[in-house]
């Protein structure tokens, strides 16, 4: 079993030295990897910085593992999403799980353009994309939001995978079927 700890973003200050004390502080105590929550705009917004950029500083700085709790994908572009997790996950050492969601706040998604009463199976789709994206050199797509020909992402997780993401699936399964 790991312990983890979720990084009160909303409650503390988000400067550089204060997460790095925070995140160090985790790591002395014991704890076994940091979650951090992720909206694009919305609830308190202007003290969340970006998981990946902030997993990214981290890294660096403790031996922990990091865990997304969630990223709303279904704002976010797949592709993106696929490329900067492999990243994440290969630069921290396989220390990166990805754990994401559908999303609730409908504002959220009418700032992004994007349809709020379709996440589900478009985020169903997103799955699929970024696994092909991770485990296959090149790979061709055709789906409802998505068109890639012969394309890939580089680098790849090594496990061709990025830990947390293959039990999403069944549960997004769940939820485009509604």
């Amino acid at each position: 079993m790991q312990l983890g700890t979720l990084i009160p973003q909303r409650d503390v200050d988000n400067s550089p030295s204060a997460l790095r004390e925070f995140a160090q502080a985790a790591e002395s105590l014991g704890y076994d990897y940091l979650e951090a929550t992720d909206h694009v705009l919305g609830a308190n917004a202007a003290s969340r910085h970006d998981p990946f950029v902030m997993f990214g500083f981290l890294a660096g700085l403790t031996n922990l593992s990091f865990a997304t709790g969630v990223l709303v994908i279904t704002q976010r572009q797949a592709v993106l999403v696929a490329k900067q997790a492999a990243s994440l996950d290969i630069l921290c050492g396989g220390r990166f799980r990805l754990g994401i969601g559908i999303g609730s706040n409908s504002a959220e998604f009418t700032a992004l353009n994007q349809d709020f009463h379709n996440r589900g199976r478009r985020s169903a789709e997103q799955v699929q994309v970024m696994q092909k994206l991770w485990g296959t050199q090149n790979m061709s797509i055709e789906g409802n939001w998505h068109r890639i020909e012969d394309s890939g992402i580089n680098p790849r997780p090594a496990s061709g995978r990025v830990p947390g993401s293959e039990g999403n699936v069944q549960k997004l399964r769940t939820s485009a079927a509604k």
